[in-house]
């Protein structure tokens, strides 16, 4: 586990920009199980490639005309138990921090995994982003 004080600032690097944090098990199933709509699910982590790829491709991500109906978060290393109940649903995909899951009405619909993030650049991961918010939200 990491002290807060290292993780809060790379926490709210997505909190500012309208993600809910996701600290327990029920807030997984709640968020997947109950939004209708679609639903973007972030594993952030501590390593460069969520700094330097991941979090600012996110973010630039949500610069496009369809967008998330809502934005969520677990935090690798730090909020356990939210990131195994997050990575039950992730299935079949290997557990895999950062990674980016995009659900619709709960169902699983794209998906990013750690080697995704860490060869691309936040530019890639944002246009991967923008291509499957455009397919799958309203």
């Amino acid at each position: 586990m990491y002290p807060l004080e290292l993780v809060k600032p790379m926490k709210e690097d997505l909190t500012q920009v309208g993600f809910e944090e996701m600290l327990t098990p029920s807030e997984v199933d709640e968020a997947i199980e109950n939004t209708k709509g679609t639903l973007l699910v972030v594993v952030n982590s501590v390593c460069g490639c969520a700094a330097g790829n991941m979090r600012p491709g996110v973010k630039l991500s949500l610069q496009n005309g369809k967008t998330p109906s809502r934005l969520t978060t677990v935090f690798a290393g730090v909020d356990a138990e939210a990131v195994a109940q997050a990575r039950k649903y992730f299935l079949p995909y290997p557990p895999s921090s950062p990674s980016i899951a995009l659900f619709k009405d709960g169902a699983l619909v794209h998906f990013l995994e750690r080697h995704h993030v860490e060869g691309g650049s936040a530019q890639m991961i944002a246009a991967n982003l923008q291509a499957a918010y455009d397919e799958y939200c309203g």
